[in-house]
């Protein structure tokens, strides 16, 4: 079972920096990398490199083809991108000695999506392309859950960069809700309610180093994280979604979706960069062997 991404592609430029700058300050970086970023491309990358299949739809800019490039090169099939007169978006990131980091975005290209193209893509859809995955990074995000639940499709909404007065409205519609736990209680907060009583079947709840939870028909599937020292955490919460959702969209048991997501998040940040410091399938499973052993 396929899973249609319509997702942000972002550059993501990296500077290492001893600590975080106080207002006003300028601080030399100690280095300068370039990555493929995004959170939509992250979590097409670990649906990928976690042995689920993916198709990524999104905009790029006629900058952008070192960013299809790589989507390729990880697993992801680039064909479904369209080249926009935008520029591709991208981040800068600043990421200190401690591998906690600051962001900020350029959505660029990624407001570039058409409800023509959201229709065309889920019209020549496969009948077994059942899950339609999207974040806060795009524009159009009602328009791609209303015609994906009017064709049928189960969707997965990543509710970041999260603003709840943007995301209140999706959630009754949405199958699965993925938000972290700061965001999990801003919400409960603006919707006046409890998560558990939010209308949306399933909720994901990712907690950083203490792990995460999983909500489903009334039970809580909960995972510990594992115990690593971090180099960079940009793109573990992509990294977590992305596996688990590989795992769990092919009918994979809840527990071990979450045991899988939580090694490959694990693995992710003890390397730099997001979408390049994905593990592959096999490296998480050798990473639980070694943990079991």
């Amino acid at each position: 079972m396929a899973i249609i991404n319509f997702g942000s592609i972002n550059i993501d430029h990296v500077y290492r920096v001893a600590r975080m700058p106080a207002p006003g300050e300028t601080l030399t970086v100690k280095s300068y990398d370039r990555f493929l970023g995004g959170k939509g491309a992250n979590q097409s990358i670990a649906i990928a490199k976690s042995g689920g299949l993916v198709r990524h739809v999104g905009a790029i800019g006629p900058d952008g083809g070192w960013a299809a490039e790589k989507l390729q090169e990880a697993g992801v099939d680039p064909g479904h991108l369209t080249v926009v007169d935008e520029p591709t978006g991208h981040a800068v990131i600043l990421v200190d000695d401690a591998g906690e980091n600051q962001i900020v975005i350029c959505a660029g290209a990624n407001r570039c999506l058409t409800i023509d193209q959201i229709a065309a893509e889920l019209d020549t859809a496969n009948a077994e392309d059942k899950w339609v995955l999207l974040q806060n990074e795009t524009n159009c995000t009602s328009d791609i859950v209303r015609c994906a639940k009017a064709a049928g499709f189960r969707v997965a909404y990543s509710a970041a960069p999260f603003v709840a007065e943007e995301t209140l409205p999706l959630v009754d519609s949405v199958d699965l809700l993925i938000v972290n736990d700061v965001e999990a209680k801003a919400l409960a907060v603006a919707g006046g309610s409890s998560m558990s009583d939010m209308a949306c079947a399933e909720l994901l709840i990712t907690r950083g180093e203490h792990g995460a939870e999983f909500h489903h028909s009334g039970s809580i599937f909960k995972q510990a994280a594992f115990g690593v020292t971090p180099v960079d955490t940009t793109g573990a919460g992509d990294t977590f979604l992305g596996a688990f959702l590989a795992r769990y969209s092919q009918g994979g048991d809840a527990g071990e979706a979450l045991q899988f997501a939580a090694a490959a998040s694990a693995i992710q940040v003890t390397r730099p960069g997001a979408a390049d410091a994905i593990p592959d399938e096999g490296e998480v499973m050798n990473f639980l062997s070694e943990r079991k052993s």
